[in-house]
């Protein structure tokens, strides 16, 4: 970074407060008291995250009577699905590309699943009254490279051989920076109706309301250490007690699986945001983003930006830190050179936008498994379901996984559970020091890419091979 760029960077940092945006707002509920003594029910879910909450409150919504405790080890939304980006998209698979290279055969069914899933939270969330921001705006893909603009051509013509372009539309460099713009963007894919934008963590807490309205337990502050067979059903110790249950469903992501054969299917991995100040009139039509959709490069180390319901631009993406032994720990959620990183390449980005000042400066952990989607399946002869490896998509994905763990619970052969992707599995992750090299690798394997028109190199070719990956 050349020195005025950094000191640029860094006054506009001067002022971030270290929290994540969006949990800051003051309509913040406050905590549920925690589980004590022992608690018995017919459905125990764990996770008080997107995965848990729509599990259970579809869960209520299949059948009344069931009654469902939920427990968290913190407060519902504290983690991943409070601080994210918001963007909740309707792919099930990470992206066309990304279904398309490992589940070529079912691609349409996934995309239509996928899009009435969409269509699901959107209508949960008018039907509850949740007060999220939620906005179906759409994403653009945009191109800052020429390797780019060539990728994402390919990538609508693909689309349409398959029959899968109808809300697509691709720009050229004029037609991008009519809807955002930038120097940087030489074109763009905009997927107008599979994306919406929304608050994350007024989401998370629309959903612990509405689990509370439909009779769903929920306790806060209470984390689930111990899982074991009880008679005929499941057990789990928590701080000051214990619940009994006769099925559960695992929605921890990234925190280590109660089941613990899954810990080697997915890694922490952190990714961080920033947030400006709210923009003025001026600033905003300097931009254009007219249409406030959310944006995405198309590099391997990408950047997410998006608008706040107050105009405010969140910025993240772009560095991906793997910590060795895959320990997640509150000391890596701040991290300052990111930071000015981000902050470079945001000026970079809008050079009109100088003098701009970010209020906020955050990070956390995802969990990201090695095919970039999520992954499901039971344990203890089908009393345990889980969901997990959204790798970052889990805005939305989320809820499809409560369903599928929900239809494995309840041994149903369902459409969903016939799907290749929910009876499949990642390859898992090896064993220290082999992933910590091997993801370094590849990190920089990507970065020479990014660098060098989108070539990739032999490594790369092979974690291809091999159905493995690792991304921003």
């Amino acid at each position: 970074m050349a020195p005025v760029a950094m000191r640029t960077a860094a006054r506009s940092l001067s002022d971030a407060q270290p929290v994540p945006y969006w949990l800051e707002d003051p309509g913040k509920p406050g905590a549920l008291p925690a589980l004590t003594g022992t608690e018995t029910c017919d459905l125990l879910v764990v996770g008080g995250g997107y995965s848990g909450l729509w599990t259970a409150l579809i869960a209520k919504e299949r059948d009344p009577g069931r009654d469902v405790v939920l427990i968290e080890g913190r407060e519902a939304g504290w983690a991943a699905s409070g601080r994210n980006g918001g963007f909740c998209a309707a792919s099930l698979t990470h992206g066309l590309g990304n279904g398309l290279a490992r589940w070529p055969e079912e691609l349409a069914t996934l995309e239509r699943l996928g899009e009435a899933n969409l269509d699901g939270i959107e209508a949960a969330v008018r039907g509850y009254g949740i007060d999220c921001a939620f906005e179906r705006t759409g994403e653009i893909d945009v191109a800052t490279e020429p390797h780019q603009v060539d990728e994402l051509a390919e990538m609508y013509a693909e689309a349409e051989r398959l029959g899968l372009a109808d809300g697509l539309q691709l720009l050229d460099r004029e037609a991008v920076r009519a809807e955002v713009d930038s120097p940087t963007f030489l074109g763009g894919l905009w997927d107008r109706r599979g994306v919406a934008m929304l608050h994350p963590a007024k989401l998370a807490w629309g959903l612990k309301e509405a689990c509370l309205g439909l009779g769903v337990r929920i306790h806060e502050n209470t984390r689930g250490h111990e899982l074991a067979r009880a008679g005929s059903g499941m057990a789990v110790r928590t701080d000051y007690g214990r619940v009994l249950a006769r099925q559960v469903a695992l929605g921890t992501n990234v925190f280590p699986s109660l089941v613990k054969r899954l810990r080697h299917y997915t890694v922490p991995v952190y990714d961080y945001a920033l947030m400006t100040e709210p923009l003025s009139e001026e600033q905003l039509a300097s931009i254009g983003w007219r249409n406030r959709q959310g944006l995405g490069d198309s590099a391997n180390q990408f950047h997410y930006f998006r608008l706040s319901e107050d105009n405010r631009i969140l910025w993240g993406g772009y560095d991906a830190i793997y910590p060795f032994g895959g320990r997640v720990s509150a000391e890596r959620d701040q991290r300052p050179e990111t930071y000015l990183t981000l902050a470079e390449h945001f000026f970079t980005c809008f050079p009109q936008l100088e003098g701009v000042r970010f209020s906020h400066a955050w990070g956390g952990a995802i969990d990201t498994c090695s095919r970039f989607s999520a992954f499901f399946g039971t344990a203890h002869e089908g009393r345990v379901a889980y969901a997990q490896g959204y790798t970052g998509l889990g805005v939305g994905a989320t809820r499809f996984g409560a369903d599928v763990m929900l239809d494995l619970l309840a041994g149903e052969r369902t459409e969903r559970t016939e799907l290749e992707m929910v009876r499949s599995k990642p390859l898992p992750f090896p064993p220290e020091p082999i992933a910590w090299a091997g993801i370094g690798l590849t990190k920089w394997s990507l970065a020479r890419a990014d660098a060098n028109g989108g070539r990739r190199n032999l490594w790369l070719k092979t974690m291809d091979r091999l159905g493995l990956g690792f991304d921003s």
